[in-house]
């Protein structure tokens, strides 16, 4: 026990220098006043109050988290058949199709959402097939729809693999026994399969949701300015404004936020003896 103990010591120290140390200078730069970069320890909830009243600052908020909804609610549309699908592959195509599922991630997404920009573009490639379909000249850069468009994309693999493998690790005796008992196939999904694999859809969610409500590089470079999300105005607080104390409280309150998301999560995630009873 001492020897893991022992070898635990490295992580404790990592963590504490790269998490617990960051996020306390984060906690004391939001509870103090501007210094210029420097904590003053004046301390003050102006900096929450000032977030929390601004109705602008609130819009981008709503506007954040109802994009990370809708990316959230394709991924689920789009992954859960995908995943099903590959999970009654043969084990020798299943390989392949989960390689080219996981090749995009392969590459760093902010390289992959500079491409997207470029075909998204007024005289893009999308641009193009929809001039060729006949549909004329469409504004897609710049536009919510293009940001959740794109976000779909990156995210989409987290959201199949998480159902992927809840679905791959099934007990298949649970839907024999479900066709013994007179289920046919549909039944047999809604009472049986969905519900076991909802761990792996509610692990999905948090993968998508999190860090889509948060990200500040596809909305930056595909909304271009007209589709501000809090990611982009915490960035501006720290980098651009110089302003590191609002954009401490800003960033405090999403923390908040995703681990209350998180506990949601978690709570409806029930009991899985409890989970596809017929």
């Amino acid at each position: 026990m001492k020897q893991f103990a022992k070898m635990a010591i490295p992580y404790a120290i990592w963590a504490a220098v790269m998490i617990a140390i960051p996020m306390l200078m984060i906690l004391l730069y939001a509870i103090t006043e501007s210094g210029n970069g420097v904590v003053t320890l004046k301390f003050t909830l102006d900096n929450f109050i000032y977030f929390l009243t601004d109705p602008a600052l609130l819009r981008v908020l709503m506007t954040s988290f109802k994009i990370a909804i809708y990316t959230t609610i394709l991924c689920i549309l789009i992954g859960y058949p995908a995943a099903y699908f590959m999970s009654k592959l043969n084990e020798k195509y299943r390989t392949t199709v989960l390689l080219l599922i996981t090749l995009p991630t392969w590459i760093n997404m902010l390289v992959r959402t500079y491409a997207w920009m470029g075909m998204l573009q007024v005289d893009g490639l999308f641009a193009q097939i929809l001039g060729m379909l006949g549909i004329g000249d469409v504004q897609l850069i710049g536009t919510e729809g293009a940001v959740i468009f794109v976000m779909v994309y990156n995210f989409l693999p987290f959201m199949i693999l998480q159902i992927y493998t809840s679905l791959s690790k099934m007990d298949k005796s649970y839907l024999e026994a479900a066709s013994d008992l007179g289920a046919n196939k549909v039944q047999s999904f809604w009472r049986v399969t969905f519900p076991l694999s909802l761990p792996g859809v509610i692990s999905g969610i948090t993968l998508v949701f999190l860090p889509a409500a948060s990200t500040f590089q596809i909305s930056q470079l595909i909304g271009q300015g007209s589709v501000p999300m809090i990611g982009n105005l915490i960035e501006s607080f720290f980098l651009k404004t110089g302003d590191w104390n609002k954009g401490s409280a800003i960033s405090l309150i999403m923390a908040v936020i995703i681990m209350f998301s998180m506990y949601l999560a978690k709570k409806v995630d029930k009991d899985p003896s409890t989970r596809g009873r017929i």
